[in-house]
C-alpha cells in the first residue's frame, strides 16, 4: 500500500488509535500532521517514531471544535509538506452517564468533540479535495454508533451521526474521485481500555465471536487499507473491526 509522497492529518494523533494510524500511515510512505488537545508528551514520541521511519511529522495543539484551529492546521500542513491527500478524523472523548444523570454540558461536550469537530474537518478537507479532484477521507466511529449502548446516549448519538455524515458526504463527493469511509471499532485495547474495571472488559470479549479485544493495530491496518488505491471503488462504507461483536 505505497502512499509515498502523501500527505495526512490525523485528528487526536497523540494516543491510542490515532497515534498508531499515524505511524502505520508513515510505514507507508506518508508525511504526517497531527493534532493534539493536551498530551506534548506523547505527540513528541509520536512524532519521533515518524522521523524514524524516514517521514516528516508536523505536531499541532488544537481544538478540533474550533473551525480557526483547524484552518490553520490546514494551512500549517500544505506549507510543510506541499498538500493534503488524506484527512483521518479519530479525535474523540466520552462522557459516559444514563441519561437521567447527564447534563447538558454531558451532551453537548461530547457531541461538540465527536461530530462538530468531524464536521469541521470533513469540511476543510472536502474543499481542497473537490478542488484537486482527488483525496481519502476516513471517519472513525465506533459500533455503539450503530446499536447505542447502555450509559452513553450523548456518545453513541454522536457515534452515529458521524456514520450518516460519512455516507452521505461519499454521496457528495463520489463524482471528484474521493472516497469517504468509515470504521467503526468495538473495544480496542488502549490506555483508556486498561483503567477499565476487569469484569467489564471480560463482558467485551464474552461479546466477540474471536475471544479477544481489537489492539489499536488492527484498528491501523484497516485505515492504512482505506487510505491506499487498492480500496479506491470503496466509498460510503461502515468497516466494523469488532472480532464479531456487533454480531
Amino acid at each position: 500500500m505505497n502512499l509515498k509522497k502523501k500527505t495526512a492529518i490525523i485528528t487526536g494523533g497523540s494516543l491510542g488509535i490515532g497515534a498508531t494510524i499515524a505511524i502505520e500511515l508513515a510505514r507507508e510512505g506518508a508525511n504526517v500532521a497531527i493534532n493534539y488537545r493536551k498530551h506534548d508528551t506523547e505527540a513528541k514520541e509520536v512524532a519521533k517514531k515518524i522521523e524514524n521511519l524516514g517521514q516528516k511529522c508536523l505536531t499541532i495543539k488544537a481544538d478540533v471544535t474550533s473551525s480557526t484551529d483547524a484552518e490553520n492546521m490546514l494551512k500549517q500542513t500544505i506549507k510543510s509538506f506541499g498538500g493534503l491527500d488524506i484527512l483521518v478524523c479519530n479525535a474523540g472523548i466520552n462522557k459516559d452517564r444514563v441519561i437521567w444523570k447527564m447534563s447538558e454540558m454531558d451532551w453537548d461536550n461530547v457531541i461538540n468533540v465527536n461530530l462538530k469537530g468531524y464536521f469541521i474537518y470533513n469540511k476543510l478537507a472536502a474543499s481542497h479535495f473537490k478542488d484537486q479532484r482527488s483525496g481519502k477521507i476516513v471517519n472513525i466511529t465506533s459500533i455503539n454508533g450503530l446499536r447505542g449502548k447502555f450509559g452513553q446516549t450523548n456518545y453513541s448519538a454522536s457515534k452515529g451521526g458521524i456514520i450518516a455524515l460519512t455516507k452521505a458526504l461519499a454521496k457528495e463527493l463520489g463524482k471528484f474521485n474521493i472516497n469517504v469511509n468509515a470504521v467503526a471499532p468495538g473495544m480496542v485495547m488502549t490506555e483508556m481500555a486498561k483503567k477499565i474495571p476487569p469484569e467489564f472488559l471480560q463482558k467485551a470479549v464474552d461479546e466477540t465471536v474471536l475471544g479477544r479485544i481489537a489492539t489499536t493495530q488492527d484498528i491501523a491496518n484497516v485505515v492504512v487499507f482505506l487510505c491506499s488505491e487498492k480500496a479506491r471503488h470503496i466509498t460510503g462504507e461502515v468497516i466494523k473491526i469488532d472480532g464479531g461483536q456487533y454480531i
